[in-house]
């Protein structure tokens, strides 16, 4: 610092690369979109805003950057105005005085000193990108435009101008189809990061109160962690639904069971091992019981001997009542692999008769009803809940878990029901 001219040391703070955090900073590469994915308040703004800076910006301040016509659009011309340009993270406050740009208002750009400019775009009118041309955009929460599809498709027939035409992407992520597009596209770089990636610059007490609240649940991890949560058209159940099934406690519980979708291979590539606990509260007929699912304690990549060990532990965690395993693929070998573990465990074994849908859909009508409860920390399964179609599974692999989860509560809810509305046998 001592070396340091009064210049390059004034010069320090407007030096982006230097303070950013890691997921802040364009990949290296020759790519065309960069999406910075991030959780709310992960720098995501700044990071966009800075990328601006550094496309137009020359050596001196009249000096020509790599980029002359830029876009900027946002879901609203008013969050372009008063996010992306005005802003305490946006394009004016990130810029050091003798490179700042100046609002023209009434054309809705920003020029800066050495003849760049930025146009204002709202996402909501796409056809205002009809016509112009640009070398560069900077594209904020492209997750929430309503038209995103065809707002997306106007700006890159837009972004036509120059040798190499870039944008980035600033978004907290969400299962919208042209967010999706684009994160498969071979030409698109992406950085994540959290919330708490930004905690240096974020309220303690702000941190505090998301992770109370939204801790381990679905929309934490969308918002805060900047998770894409997908989910599926017509899916039996849906984000919105288990959300609303959320509890922090679970109750005294009458009865605790763990329930086993065994892989049908044990070996590095095979599906996961479900395992997932469950517990009813029986209360009155079983047509008025409550159920909580407790804990997901799958395996992956799992050996036999290692999934039995798991489902055991569980069952000795939760202090359940009944093991319940699926047979189908490995019959007998399923209980001699649980007794080897443990000999004395209550176990159960079921074998599927119907097809998954079938056998999830009436499950799937408890949680309509409002009678099934989730404890925190069930992402992995409730990430293929949403998955599960009448249809079929939309995912990857196996519904391992939900097959798991189906089990657990049939075992629950769904067979006493059954046996108590089943006419009993009169004597003569």
């Amino acid at each position: 610092m001592r070396r340091l001219s009064d210049n390059a040391e004034a010069a320090l703070p407007w030096l982006f690369e230097i303070w950013a955090w890691p997921h802040q900073l364009p990949p290296e590469g020759d790519w065309r979109s960069w999406v910075c994915l991030g959780g709310r308040g992960a720098g995501k703004t700044r990071a966009g805003a800075e990328w601006v800076r550094a496309q137009v910006e020359g050596p001196r301040p009249t000096d020509p950057g790599r980029a002359r016509q830029v876009a900027l659009v946002g879901e609203t011309f008013d969050q372009v105005l008063e996010v992306m340009v005005m802003g305490p993270s946006g394009v004016i406050a990130c810029s050091p005085p003798d490179r700042r740009p100046h609002w023209e208002a009434t054309r809705r750009r920003l020029v800066w000193p050495n003849g760049a400019v930025a146009q204002a775009f709202s996402a909501s009118e796409p056809e205002n990108l009809r016509g112009p041309q640009f070398d560069a955009a900077w594209v904020d929460e492209l997750a929430k435009w309503k038209r995103g599809v065809e707002a997306w498709d106007m700006l890159q027939f837009a972004l036509r101008s120059g040798p190499a035409p870039r944008q980035v992407v600033t978004t907290t992520p969400r299962n919208a189809p042209a967010l999706k597009a684009l994160l498969a596209s071979p030409s698109t770089v992406t950085t994540h990061a959290p919330t708490v990636a930004n905690r240096a610059w974020l309220a303690p007490s702000f941190l505090d109160e998301m992770a109370a609240r939204y801790g381990g649940t679905r929309l934490g991890r969308q918002e805060l962690e900047g998770h894409l949560l997908e989910e599926a058209e017509g899916a039996l159940w849906t984000t919105v639904g288990l959300e609303a099934a959320r509890i922090d406690a679970a109750p005294a519980l009458s009865r605790v069971v763990v329930a086993v979708d065994p892989p049908v291979t044990g070996h590095s590539g095979s599906d996961a091992c479900g395992i997932l606990v469950a517990g009813v509260l029986a209360e009155g007929p079983p047509q008025e019981w409550r159920a909580v699912v407790l804990e997901d304690a799958s395996v992956t990549a799992a050996s036999p001997l290692v999934w039995a060990r798991a489902a055991v532990a569980a069952v000795a965690r939760h202090g359940a009542d009944r093991l319940v395993a699926e047979v189908n693929q490995g019959g007998d070998l399923v209980e001699q692999l649980v007794r080897q573990v443990d000999p004395m465990v209550s176990y159960r074994p079921v074998r599927a008769s119907r097809g998954k849908v079938a056998r999830a859909e009436p499950v799937a009508a408890l949680y309509e009803q409002g009678r099934v409860a989730h404890l925190r920390g069930l992402g992995p399964l409730e990430d293929q809940m949403v998955l599960m179609t009448p249809q079929g599974f939309v995912g990857r692999g196996s519904p391992d878990r939900v097959d798991a989860l189906v089990w657990a509560l049939t075992d629950l809810m769904l067979a006493p029901a059954a046996a108590w509305r089943r006419p009993r046998m009169r004597p003569l």
